[in-house]
């Protein structure tokens, strides 16, 4: 009773929180209403983990979750060195650029596109526990296994969306060069490259995320004794939840922050575009 009673006040003190915010200037309330409803819905999860009593192997408090990570911040650290710095960053870089690379090939090819297109749709549809083993066995246990496999998982969302960006430019502007005599590398560089920014940055940001779940998910089937996938299997496997709670509360941070990081400087590149217009 009591603790249903802590989380109706709690509710009803965030909703009145979150009004003010609502109202504050626009920058302001961009920023810290989100945080805020961040923060209630903590206070609402802890409040009712203690209120309730709910076990720790079903589901620990905030407060657990902290306090598992604050004491596992070395195995922490080493299970990002391998997984997102070893696996996940090389394998995007990669997979990006190549089909970054790929579009513009087939931009320049119609019976390429023809060809290519429709495999893409394919395999995108591939599930990841059908490839990480496959890439196992190919590329072996450790970090370039994993990379192999973000690279499969990256390729294409880059190749399908920088494909549409080329293909977004207007039949005037290209006619426009065209009579200025311009040669298709200028007009790819001038033109139809940062005509495709946006749709280049939106493929970028979904493949950060994906890069990260493939990665954690291709350590399930062989790895070192270090990542952030081997740690959630074993560790979900000890019953330890508190510890399995903090990497996927590092792994939601990475993949947070990786996101923020390209929204940002896809603001600063992509200044031009009519979304980021006031």
């Amino acid at each position: 009773m009591s603790a249903g009673l802590g989380l109706l006040a709690l509710a009803l003190g965030g909703v009145l929180v979150l009004v003010l915010l609502a109202r504050g200037p626009d920058r302001v309330s961009a920023v810290a209403t989100p945080l805020a409803f961040g923060a209630l819905v903590l206070a609402a999860w802890e409040v009712f983990c203690r209120g309730y009593g709910v076990p720790r192997i079903l589901l620990p408090a905030p407060s657990a979750i902290a306090a598992a990570i604050a004491r596992s911040l070395p195995v922490l650290a080493a299970d990002f060195m391998q997984t997102v710095l070893r696996s996940v960053l090389p394998g995007w870089l990669i997979g990006c650029g190549a089909g970054l690379l790929a579009a513009i090939a087939l931009d320049r090819s119609p019976f390429l596109r023809r060809g290519v297109l429709p495999l893409g749709s394919l395999a995108s549809a591939m599930p990841i526990v059908g490839i990480a083993p496959i890439m196992v066995m190919w590329f072996g246990f450790d970090w370039q296994s994993k990379a192999a496999v973000v690279v499969v998982m990256t390729f294409f969302p880059m190749l399908i969306n920088a494909v549409a960006g080329l293909d977004s430019t207007g039949a005037m502007e290209r006619d426009l060069l065209r009579s200025y005599g311009a040669s298709y590398p200028q007009s790819l560089l001038k033109l139809r490259l940062p005509n495709a920014l946006p749709f280049i940055f939106n493929a970028l940001k979904l493949n950060s995320t994906l890069a990260l779940i493939g990665a954690i998910v291709a350590e399930f089937f062989g790895t070192p004794i270090v990542g952030m996938g081997f740690r959630i299997s074993t560790e979900a496997a000890r019953m330890n939840l508190d510890v399995v709670w903090a990497e996927i509360a590092m792994a939601a941070a990475v993949g947070s922050a990786s996101f923020a990081a390209l929204a940002l400087v896809e603001r600063a590149v992509t200044f031009w575009h009519p979304s980021f217009r006031s």
